[in-house]
């Protein structure tokens, strides 16, 4: 398999997201792995490092069924947040354009951090908070006082990583502390589990709020589905 710099972090990323979301395990490719979700949005996501142009394009013609997803990492995309559209204006051309059935999704941006232990985690008031650990998943949900939920997250330790995933917060309830309460919580969760590196795929708002609180970014990932 063609390597690049980020082949492991990905590779990482791919091991706990599975266990995250209960997909299979991954089967390796000479690009890079498939994964099978089994779900009419997603049967089955293709995973490619190094973001590499004939790849892409043998896949576009090959993997042309729908619900099928490519999800394409691409160091050679600068990270300028000034410039969000870079990678869709990159891989687009290898699909095919416009034409071709593939549809770029919102940019994503890998990211990892060094875990360090938070000594107190304090629920706003008004709030309620519940930990659950499933099937190797650790979930936070936060409700709200009439008990809608206003944020959530989960984490999946496989080894020395975690991987962070589905972490949202209401926009009913922005800006209150809870994202950070949240990722906290998960955090400590997985250095209870041996972890010591935090692995997600976030957002470009995501990656905004992650960098600040001391997320390294290491590469963007174009999320390209067919159908």
């Amino acid at each position: 398999m063609p390597t690049s710099s980020i082949t492991p972090l990905v590779k990482s990323w791919i091991d706990g997201w599975v266990v995250s979301r209960g997909a299979a395990e991954p089967d390796e490719e000479p690009w890079g792995w498939t994964v099978a979700v089994g779900n009419f949005k997603e049967t089955a996501r293709h995973l490619i490092p190094d973001g590499d142009e004939a790849v892409i394009r043998k896949l576009a013609v090959d993997s042309a069924v729908a619900g099928r997803w490519l999800k394409v990492f691409l160091p050679q995309v600068t990270l300028d947040l000034a410039q969000p559209d870079a990678a869709e204006e990159l891989i687009m051309p290898w699909l095919g354009g416009a034409e071709s059935g593939w549809s770029v999704d919102l940019p994503g941006f890998l990211m990892t951090l060094d875990l360090e232990r938070s000594a107190a985690v304090a629920v706003p008031e008004g709030y309620r908070m519940r930990v659950w650990h499933r099937g190797g998943v650790v979930r936070v949900m936060v409700t709200a006082a009439d008990g809608s939920l206003a944020a959530r997250g989960q984490i999946a330790a496989t080894g020395a990583t975690a991987v962070a995933d589905q972490i949202e917060t209401s926009p009913l309830h922005r800006r209150k502390g809870l994202g950070s309460l949240v990722m906290r919580v998960l955090q400590n969760a997985a250095l209870d589990a041996g972890a010591s590196t935090g692995i997600l795929v976030g957002t470009l708002e995501g990656r905004l709020m992650y960098e600040a609180v001391g997320w390294r970014t290491h590469a963007a990932m174009a999320s390209v589905q067919f159908g």
